[in-house]
């Protein structure tokens, strides 16, 4: 009998942060790359329960569903069940392209009043909140590895990487974390 592989979490164990700002990994997530023209914007929303957004760095939400504008055709789609993404997609009708993505990335939560801070020690972006709001989003970088950050409340943020770059993201994070306070 062969011997199955099981995945461990990318960020199995980690924990990181400060009085001021918390660093967590966040649940395993079905992730889906969607690529569609603007014609086939309404059945796709339809389909996948969650409106896709026409409009840059924005993002909506319906239940555990987040979809994220990424450019003119493109979204980052996230479900925090175990949902059929490319099923759910494919059921639209219309022309698209979606590629599951799920095995690829992890996510981060950045959380507290040193949130912004300590995202800031690696992102260049300004991420004031009358610049990045709740629900704004945008595909960025932190240090040297790319991102998609998702404000999810007022000092809360959603960091998705990439899993070969969730150790030096969440390590990177947490030092960001530890100078947040001074």
């Amino acid at each position: 009998m062969a011997d199955l592989a099981t995945r461990t979490l990318a960020l199995s164990g980690f924990h990181g942060g400060s009085a001021s700002a918390s660093v967590s990994p966040a649940a395993p997530a079905r992730r889906l790359s969607l690529r569609a023209k603007p014609d086939a914007v309404a059945a796709l929303s339809a389909a996948l329960g969650v409106q896709l957004t026409t409009r840059p760095k924005t993002s909506a939400s319906s239940g555990s569903r987040h979809a994220l504008w990424l450019g003119p055709d493109e979204w980052l789609i996230i479900d925090e069940t175990e949902a059929d993404l490319p099923a759910a997609a494919a059921s639209s009708g219309v022309l698209h392209s979606a590629t599951d993505i799920s095995h690829r990335n992890t996510a981060l939560f950045v959380k507290g009043r040193g949130a912004e801070v300590t995202l800031n020690s690696g992102c260049p972006q300004d991420l004031s909140l009358a610049v990045f709001p709740v629900g704004a989003c945008s595909r960025t970088v932190f240090g040297k590895a790319e991102i998609v950050l998702m404000r999810t409340a007022e000092d809360a943020f959603r960091v998705e990487c990439w899993r070969s770059f969730a150790p030096y993201v969440s390590g990177l994070l947490a030092e960001g974390a530890e100078d947040s306070g001074h």
